[in-house]
């Protein structure tokens, strides 16, 4: 790990008055640590956001929706009595988040904001997304990486929360130059297609503030899903987050969204379309989920993703109902 200067900034004009290209801005640090001592990432100067005020509170605002700013840990969502009942899926994707203890430093933005788990990306290998030649991944092992989205680039993005958020319609806000812009979730996080060495929008010295989340309508009900294939905590092979408007067993909206498949949260516009007026029965499920991921490209090793997508989906349809 190289030598690096620490800062601990007070406010988010003095953390971008201090950033240049060489710093690291950093939250619960839980990822960045990993990245220094992987040597990934090698900053001259480290930017510590915990110390500025206002960004660990979560305010609910009666017909218009919650706010959970960048800085408040994954243990305080997933605890949350509030979020527990009006967005049950954002707590138990938080709920879901790596151990007890990490949970307790990590943090919302840091979530959203943590890079690829690909082994080829964290170790010693020049791969594409290092601005390396080539994704090792391809005729490499490939287990865990995506089966759609990937573009010579085939890692999963890692977040729980991410994923549910996604579900749930809501917008992160990010100051940048002095202002704040606020853009849809999906929106904020970029394929590789897009650009090879990053996973979101942000620019060099922009900080994540806030989240915000509509008021749920009445009828909705959420869940969230996650298969591991470690009984400890661990990233998701694959996840699924439902967001259902429904009237008895009748599904009469519905945000269904996909993690640990494709290098950003995924959702198909399509399928979410085709659940709405739907009758919620086992047989019904099955068929209407069967075509799902039609259009996954799997590697040599992960084409296992593809049933257990469409399994996780009916399960998750049918614990809602």
């Amino acid at each position: 790990m190289n030598t690096f200067e620490y800062l601990q900034p007070k406010s988010i004009d003095e953390a971008q008055n201090n950033f240049n290209e060489k710093s690291r801005l950093f939250a619960g640090g839980t990822d960045v640590l990993g990245l220094l001592k992987d040597h990934i990432e090698s900053p001259e100067k480290l930017i510590n956001l915990k110390n500025i005020p206002g960004l660990d509170k979560i305010e609910y605002v009666q017909g218009s929706g919650l706010k959970i700013g960048s800085m408040v840990k994954i243990s305080a969502i997933a605890q949350h009595p509030l979020i527990r009942e009006k967005y049950t899926v954002l707590a138990e994707a938080a709920e879901s988040v790596a151990s007890p203890q990490l949970r307790n430093v990590g943090t919302l933005g840091g979530n959203l904001c943590q890079r690829p788990r690909c082994w080829y990306f964290r170790g010693d290998f020049p791969c594409l997304r290092k601005d390396g030649g080539e994704c090792f991944a391809v005729d490499g092992e490939n287990k865990y990486h995506c089966i759609i989205g990937g573009e010579a680039c085939y890692i999963v993005h890692p977040s729980d929360t991410a994923v549910a958020l996604l579900a749930l319609d809501a917008k992160i806000k990010i100051s940048s130059n002095g202002k704040i812009k606020e853009v849809p979730v999906n929106d904020f996080f970029i394929l590789p297609g897009d650009d090879i060495l990053r996973e979101n929008i942000l620019q060099p010295g922009e900080v994540v503030t806030e989240v915000f989340i509509p008021e749920p309508k009445a009828n909705m009900v959420s869940r969230y899903l996650k298969f591991t294939e470690r009984g400890s905590w661990d990233f998701a092979i694959v996840s699924v987050a439902a967001v259902i408007e429904k009237s008895v067993n009748t599904i009469q909206n519905a945000r269904i969204v996909w993690g640990g498949v494709a290098p950003k949260p995924w959702q198909d516009l399509e399928f979410n379309k085709n659940l709405q007026g739907l009758k919620i029965s086992e047989d019904i499920l099955k068929k209407v989920t069967s075509t799902l991921f039609e259009k996954a490209e799997p590697l040599e090793h992960n084409g296992y993703k593809v049933p257990l997508v469409k399994n996780l989906t009916k399960k998750i349809l049918l614990q809602i109902a």
